[in-house]
């Protein structure tokens, strides 16, 4: 999988669709060839995954990543079956435990659980993707359709885990093709995610996993600039549970340690840091989304 980058939206588009395939057509023009998709409260992540990887041949869609509350794996699996077809095979799924705040709060629910929930979410996708049917009854779902399950031209679909947790990661590992980290450092990756993921998928007889690096960053030579961006971007992960480990982990003292910025040649040398720690791929997250810092982040991306 080559080196791909997040698709930056735009909310003020006259139409958000249009703006998201015309940009995904100048990343690919400018040798991108993997873009990712976030999925939060407004754009269907999935569904616009399917309409660019249509319009665009040739490059890779991916969603990083779609929270599975409250979403049915049935659901899921429909549409990313058709995503793969719409994208001739140049689809992959990137999902997420979710469970944080703003979650809890548009959904008016809390869920527990989430590591056992993501084990029985990947159990009926597994079958679905692998076997085209799915008869499964378990303590977070059930999933047993009566009518058939699978779209022609949408499978395989690899799967991929935002995981970083050690329950989530032994899941992952038995059951999805990889792991899709934010802000996981290169320590984080080479001491635990790495050797975690790995071991879980041998035992299972799984093919060694994916490990890919989403870091956030900026191509600037405003370093100073750059850097008290990030800080200002990446605050709020700093409140979350989960990253606070990360952070910790890393021994740094902000999340903003973690991104990648500065010139052209120090982005590359910060993102080689993740390869060398035993990412498979890196994917870049832009901090800013103005004309100019796209053209340098898709720049970084294509020439990796």
């Amino acid at each position: 999988m080559p080196t791909g980058v997040v698709l930056a939206l735009d909310p003020s588009a006259a139409n958000l669709v249009d703006a998201a395939i015309a940009q995904a057509r100048t990343a690919h023009a400018a040798g991108v060839r993997q873009v990712w998709l976030a999925q939060q409260f407004d754009v269907d992540a999935i569904t616009l995954a399917a309409l660019i990887g249509a319009a665009v041949p040739g490059l890779g869609v991916g969603t990083s990543v779609v929270p599975i509350n409250p979403r049915h794996p049935l659901l899921v699996a429909s549409g990313a079956q058709t995503a793969q077809a719409a994208a001739h095979g140049n689809f992959s799924l990137g999902l997420g435990l979710g469970s944080h705040a703003p979650e809890h709060r548009a959904f008016g629910k809390v869920w527990s659980n989430p590591a056992g929930r993501l084990r029985e979410y990947l159990r009926v996708l597994r079958s679905i993707f692998d076997d085209g049917a799915v008869d499964f009854v378990g303590n977070e779902f059930t999933a047993q359709p009566e009518w058939p399950v699978r779209v022609p031209g949408g499978a395989p679909i690899p799967v991929y885990v935002a995981a970083m947790g050690p329950k989530a990661l032994q899941a992952t590992g038995e059951l999805a093709d990889g792991t899709l980290p934010y802000l996981a450092g290169p320590r984080t990756i080479g001491e635990f995610i790495a050797p975690t993921i790995g071991a879980a998928a041998a035992a299972a007889g799984r093919p060694a996993p994916r490990i890919i690096a989403a870091v956030p960053t900026l191509v600037s030579d405003d370093v100073d600039a750059a850097c008290a961006l990030a800080a200002q971007q990446l605050a709020f992960y700093e409140t979350i549970p989960s990253y606070q480990k990360i952070i910790a982990r890393e021994g740094v003292p902000s999340a903003a340690e973690l991104a990648a910025v500065g010139s052209a040649e120090q982005v590359r040398e910060q993102l080689q840091r993740y390869l060398d720690a035993g990412a498979t791929e890196v994917v870049l997250s832009p901090l800013r989304n103005e004309p100019d810092d796209l053209a340098a982040l898709w720049a970084v991306a294509a020439g990796l």
